[in-house]
């Protein structure tokens, strides 16, 4: 008899009774979170105005053969029909401000006088373009009082726009060659990546094809049964990482940062309550390793983390992500065309977006680029995944830690893409025998993420 099995027949009644406990939990908190997601907003709708308004900025630097792939033959009327789309109730003052700049329709001259605004940069706007319309003001003076808009460039140019209707004045030639460069580049990054990753698949298909594929490493798991994932991920995880280290973890941060002002506080708190979060799995870990003294690893230990040679672990962690690039992204078109909006979208992807302080930025980097990749493989697919192959089979150990790893972000609208995505790490690491690749692979999914976020709302 193995030890893996001495192991699991020996398990205490009390670790199995603790175990169906935590499942049944998660289970709880797994469908709670979801439903709630329901309720968050998507930032889907926020990106494709982000998107637009960027398209009308660069518009004058766009080349002209270029302008219709990345700017379209109507900028302002595009952006006027996502803003339309926005439920009026749901739409931000400067939203509406941007509406009456934008509207092509017959009541544009009255929709100002409509709109109450109670932020005083909009007011002030507005009493600035109302004035305009009185033909004994001077325009050149009207026009150097939206001074103060100038932070906000689309604006200000629309603004200006109406008053002088003057490109000349209105439109500034950097501001539109930087926004041309960053819409250029948000789309055309995704599109590359897209492009190699279906040549790498075809490549791929066709040496599989060709029975000339290189034959996978032997993966090695953790003698650790089934009961001791479930207590490390539902009761590690989720129920005390998820529940109940919250409890201290807001507290201990709002304590923290209490002399820090927003928007840095708010990015502080999460990377508290992230790595607060944590604390439980690696414990409970650890106390799991503890119990294996006396078994001898394999040649590179038991999460096979193969760090060298490291630029190799880099190209595979490159090939990984540009392969998995076109499933993702069909899998999001798919979940938008026959689901819409479904909402549920991440949270810190709205904050990255809406931020522009270095240090809020700095933090959420740090949170996203490198602590969630670390964490979050060394947990699915460092010590889940090998041990469910080992017991389940190498299909069902794949598609399982993949729904795990998906359904622990709590989000329905980002469901489906993530477990694709974890379907692609998991082979990964299944097709190198090392761990590293995984985390870098992640590591540069969430960066590129971060990077088109900025890119758009910067």
């Amino acid at each position: 008899m193995s030890k893996d099995s001495m192991r699991q027949q020996g398990t205490p009644q009390w670790k199995v009774l603790l175990a169906v406990f935590s499942v049944l939990l998660t289970a709880f908190i797994w469908q709670k979170g979801l439903e709630e997601s329901f309720d968050r907003p998507s930032v889907a709708p926020m990106l494709s105005l982000k998107q637009h308004e960027m398209a009308l900025l660069a518009s004058p630097a766009m080349p002209k053969p270029l302008r219709p792939i990345f700017v379209g033959s109507n900028p302002e009327k595009e952006l006027e029909e996502i803003i339309r789309e926005i439920p009026p109730e749901n739409r931000k003052e400067r939203e509406n401000l941007l509406l009456t700049l934008v509207d092509q329709s017959d009541e544009k001259s009255n929709s100002l006088n409509e709109i109450a605004f109670t932020e005083s940069n909009w007011n002030l706007a507005k009493e600035i373009l109302l004035e305009s319309r009185n033909k004994n003001r001077n325009i050149k003076a009207i026009t150097n009082e939206l001074e103060f808009l100038k932070e906000d460039p689309l604006m200000y140019r629309l603004s200006c726009l109406a008053i002088a209707s003057s490109r000349e004045v209105c439109v500034e030639e950097t501001v539109s060659q930087r926004m041309a460069f960053r819409l250029v580049a948000s789309q055309l990054l995704p599109s590359l990546a897209t492009f190699f990753g279906i040549g790498l698949c075809l490549r791929q298909g066709w040496l599989f094809y060709r029975r000339e594929s290189s034959s996978w490493p032997e993966n090695f798991s953790l003698p650790l049964s089934a009961i001791d994932m479930v207590l490390l991920v539902a009761g590690g995880f989720v129920v005390l990482g998820e529940v109940i280290t919250p409890l201290f973890a807001i507290p201990a941060s709002q304590l923290l940062t209490e002399s820090i002002h927003s928007p840095t506080k708010e990015s502080l708190t999460v990377f508290v309550g992230y790595s607060a979060m944590t604390l439980p799995s690696l414990v409970i870990f650890r106390q799991q390793l503890r119990m294996l003294k006396g078994m001898e690893p394999p040649i590179r230990g038991w999460m096979q983390w193969g760090i060298k040679p490291v630029n190799k672990g880099v190209m595979q962690a490159l090939q990984g992500w540009l392969m998995v690039m076109p499933f993702v992204l069909l899998t999001s078109w798919l979940v938008g065309f026959f689901l819409e909006d479904p909402g549920g979208s991440n949270p810190l992807l709205e904050m990255v977006l809406s931020s522009k302080n270095y240090w809020a930025l700095s933090i959420l980097f740090l949170t996203t680029v490198v602590l969630a990749p670390l964490f979050e493989e060394f947990i699915f697919r460092g010590a889940l995944l090998p041990v469910l192959v080992k017991s389940q089979g190498r299909a069902f150990g794949v598609i399982l830690s993949a729904l795990v790893f998906a359904l622990a972000h709590l989000s329905i609208g980002e469901l489906p893409p993530l477990l694709v995505l974890g379907i692609g790490l998991a082979l990964l690491r299944i097709s190198t025998g090392r761990l590293f690749p995984c985390v870098i692979m992640h590591s540069l999914w969430n960066g590129v993420t971060f990077a088109s976020l900025l890119l758009l709302g910067g």
